[in-house]
């Protein structure tokens, strides 16, 4: 078995974030869900909305990204993977600069500093490598990416990855959302950690 995961809003959580920086700008009522969709679906409707939610991404992405949060359940799963010696490549969709970052900041070294902070290269805890850290500035590079790392399974949030023409067909998919519908066959769809854990346990 070998695991690939996505990062952003698969791994960490940018929801409070997000919300705490959206108030702040008065973007939006104080009744809104944390929840990442909920606000940009929000914001984009403001005049200038594109621009105003992709320099929240900005910031939350590269200089503030210190404030986002490990998700619920992550860490179990990751100390199982480690447990049961399941390689875990994580593979993510990340650009090295934003558009609308004033500041310069290098999103993958941000990403990789955050999760350092984190353990994950920590051998006493998750007991990751920074050789199993992939950044591609594509979503094709990302298909390529895991083909190349010969992946087995893979865990997205995002049902475009798995709608890539690319995608192939022998590494399963498993969908991170809060919805449990979804148009894409042969898919398995967790709406928690704990439940994408209790899947791999089947296997163990």
């Amino acid at each position: 078995m070998n695991l690939g995961i996505d990062l952003d809003n698969t791994i960490i959580s940018y929801d409070n974030l997000l919300y705490k920086l959206a108030i702040e700008n008065n973007y939006i009522p104080p009744d809104t869900r944390k929840n990442k969709k909920a606000i940009r679906d929000i914001i984009r409707k403001l005049p200038e909305g594109e621009i105003k939610w992709q320099k929240l991404q900005a910031l939350i992405y590269g200089p503030m990204i210190g404030g986002a949060e490990l998700i619920n359940g992550v860490s179990d799963f990751l100390e199982f993977c480690k447990n049961k010696q399941i390689k875990v490549n994580v593979i993510s969709h990340k650009t090295e600069y934003a558009n609308y970052d004033t500041t310069g900041t290098n999103l993958r070294i941000a990403a990789l500093d955050w999760m350092e902070k984190h353990d994950f290269f920590d051998r006493n805890t998750f007991g990751l490598s920074k050789s199993d850290i992939f950044f591609e500035s594509t979503r094709k590079e990302k298909i390529e990416r895991i083909i190349k790392q010969r992946c087995t399974h893979f865990i997205d949030d995002l049902e475009e990855t798995f709608l890539e023409p690319a995608y192939p067909n022998n590494v399963k998919k498993i969908l991170f959302t809060n919805f449990n519908s979804t148009s894409i066959s042969n898919i398995t769809v967790c709406n928690t950690w704990k439940e994408i854990k209790l899947n791999f346990e089947k296997y163990h």
